[in-house]
């Protein structure tokens, strides 16, 4: 197994310590904290993209019927992952991660937990082999059936876009008519602090993570039909009511549902 470079920061293990967590390293907390120097707002940005990630599960499960998911480019376990979420609401729901970070790899066993009636299931393998996704996804999940492909803060990771937009188009060519796409990645032209901060994380040696214009996020979902409200920002797709009746305010992260005709 690939050894973990604790030398250089890492997004999944940045991500993981703004999201609270606790599996990361002292040059990923130096690197989260020079990023939230620049635009705190990060913070908000990666809870409120798992927060769309619950909800838009929660749609798929309880409104479309979905028991299937293949979670691509899964990240670190945290709270309220995948398999949590579906199997909350659908204790039978199938679950395959997929990631070939061997920090991942290393927490898999917390993430193969799973319902009685449920299966949840790791594969170690890129995004960049969608091919080879599907066959190993096809060990735990029928493809035959609808299956949500999600993608969560990981198309930003790919520095060619239309490489990105090909990566979808040929992952949901291997799920059948009924199927959804849900993504959510980090928009450009929102906040000129966020584009900021992010450009100099890129340039910090860690993997780059580009930010997209919304026309691009919304590229992903070409030929397929977008659930209401569409691509927004995430705090404003299907909001839960706040405790005190304040709106949810748009930030530069993007994301949407959308079902295969």
């Amino acid at each position: 197994m690939t050894e973990i470079d604790t030398s250089v920061p890492h997004s999944a293990r940045i991500w993981n310590y703004w999201l609270g967590g606790k599996d990361n390293y002292p040059v990923d907390e130096a690197a989260g904290d020079a990023y939230t120097a620049v635009f705190p707002g990060i913070v908000t940005i990666a809870r409120s993209s798992r927060a769309f990630l619950g909800r838009s599960i929660r749609y798929l499960v309880r409104e479309a019927g979905v028991r299937q998911f293949l979670d691509v480019g899964t990240g670190l376990p945290t709270v309220d992952n995948t398999h949590e979420v579906a199997q909350r609401y659908a204790p039978e729901a199938r679950i395959v991660y997929v990631d070939n970070d061997p920090l991942v790899l290393a927490h898999a066993r917390a993430l193969l937990t799973s319902t009685p009636e449920g299966v949840t299931a790791y594969e170690d393998l890129s995004l960049f082999e969608p091919d080879r996704v599907l066959e190993a996804a096809g060990r735990t999940l029928d493809l035959t059936r609808p299956t949500a492909l999600i993608l969560s803060g990981i198309l930003g990771h790919v520095a060619d876009h239309d490489r990105a937009r090909e990566l979808v188009r040929r992952l949901m060519a291997g799920l059948p008519s009924g199927s959804h796409l849900c993504v959510n990645d980090g928009s450009r032209g929102t906040d000129p602090d966020y584009e900021a901060a992010q450009d100099g994380y890129n340039e910090t040696g860690a993997v780059p993570y580009f930010l997209r214009p919304v026309e691009q996020i919304e590229a992903y979902f070409e030929g397929l039909d977008l659930v209401d409200p569409g691509v927004v920002s995430v705090p404003l797709w299907r909001p839960d009511p706040s405790p005190d009746g304040t709106p949810p305010r748009p930030i530069g992260q993007h994301g949407g549902v959308a079902r295969k005709p």
